[in-house]
């Protein structure tokens, strides 16, 4: 039985409804807990997957919002709208991930030992918006490294390889021992180092070692947590250090088409018609409907797709003079038919390079990746 609290927050987008099938699927053992940071202002499609996901997980996921906006009887995003007198969330200011996602998932976290299961995949380079409280440690399970910045940083640390070499005799022989731990004992030197001199040479070791072998790569660093403060160091044992697994975007799209849940359906890729073209435009992420990270296109096909929710983002900006979701654009600016045009246009000559290009397309067509929109923090 697991000592440690496991959760996996869903944001309603591709990457963490992957997550958990993936998860269910192949670790039925772990008793995971899932939950839903509601902002009050998601798509409906939102809500449908999240009822789809239910039905395959048998489980409920657990919906949370502040107790503020509970008490004022108001949806989370208009609540702390008028807190912050009128200010948009911006990325400068970026209050909606605070107080809509990441304050919630702490209080229902509280202070019990958390093991928090983040969806980014093998193919992206980010950590993603993660809680720094103390008892909360984030795992990757799509990543050949499934560990954080944090515990790298601690593992890999000229400091610690005294204790990682003694660790690793349990797991090699001979020759195969006397090369792992030459690479143990590749000094970082990171001192008096600029930050991204520091991330690519341990970068450089972190790959070394887990091309010598991940598994023993992981039982190391769980061995190495043993002794010091982290959730996972309470477990006995931990089935994804046997795990091999790197799941990248096709990856991603396979497990939901093959399941009873299926692509969230603002990824489905809708026509359009520019200059005696056709193009193709679809929403990228998850999240509010009026998410300032959004792409003008995006934009363009919550307008053509969503016209009442597009006047409801366009009258928040004309509530205060000056504030827009898109810098230095007002959405009523945006839905001009000469400037819808010019950016359809752009889009499907981004679209053509690429295509020429040789790259690889998905339902979500866009230049996507979830790694700025407030529902990244969980995916």
């Amino acid at each position: 039985m697991s000592r440690a609290r496991h959760v996996l927050g869903i944001s309603g987008g591709k990457d963490s409804a992957a997550l958990a099938i993936h998860i269910r699927t192949k670790y039925p053992e772990l008793d995971i807990e899932y939950y839903f940071c509601d902002t009050g202002k998601e798509l409906d499609e939102t809500y449908a997957l999240i009822e789809r996901l239910e039905g395959f997980l048998g489980k409920s996921i657990v919906r949370l919002e502040s107790q503020e906006s509970k008490d004022a009887s108001k949806n989370p995003f208009d609540f702390y709208y008028n807190a912050y007198r009128g200010y948009l969330p911006s990325n400068m200011a970026r209050w909606c991930t605070k107080k809509m996602k990441l304050e919630p998932f702490e209080k229902y976290v509280g202070s019990v030992p958390t093991v928090s299961y983040v969806g980014i995949r093998g193919d992206e380079d980010r950590e993603g918006y993660i809680s720094t409280k103390p008892n909360i440690q984030s795992i990757f399970p799509f990543r050949r490294n499934i560990w954080s910045e944090e515990i790298i940083k601690a593992a890999l640390a000229d400091e610690s390889r005294e204790e990682v070499k003694e660790l690793y005799t349990s797991h090699f022989q001979g020759l195969n021992l006397d090369r792992v731990l030459s690479l143990v004992d590749k000094p970082l030197n990171l001192q008096n180092r600029n930050p991204e001199f520091n991330k690519r040479v341990t970068m450089e070791k972190l790959n070394d070692l887990l091309d010598r072998d991940v598994v023993s790569f992981n039982q190391v660093v769980f061995q190495f947590l043993k002794s010091r403060n982290y959730p996972l160091s309470i477990e006995e044992d931990y089935p994804l250090l046997y795990d091999n697994d790197v799941l990248v975007r096709d990856d991603i799209f396979d497990l939901l088409r093959k399941s009873d849940v299926g692509v969230p359906a603002y990824y489905e890729k809708l026509d359009y018609k520019v200059n005696g073209e056709v193009g193709q435009y679809a929403r990228s992420r998850s999240g509010c409907y009026f998410c300032f990270f959004q792409q003008k296109i995006e934009w363009v096909w919550l307008y053509e797709q969503h016209p009442d929710l597009f006047t409801q983002a366009m009258e928040y900006e004309n509530e205060k003079e000056g504030f827009t979701w898109n810098q230095n654009e007002p959405l009523s600016d945006l839905i001009h038919p000469t400037r819808i045009e010019g950016i359809k246009e752009e889009h499907l000559n981004r679209m053509n390079r690429k295509k020429s290009e040789g790259s690889k397309f998905l339902i979500d067509i866009l230049d996507d990746t979830e790694s700025e929109g407030c529902a990244a923090c969980f995916i």
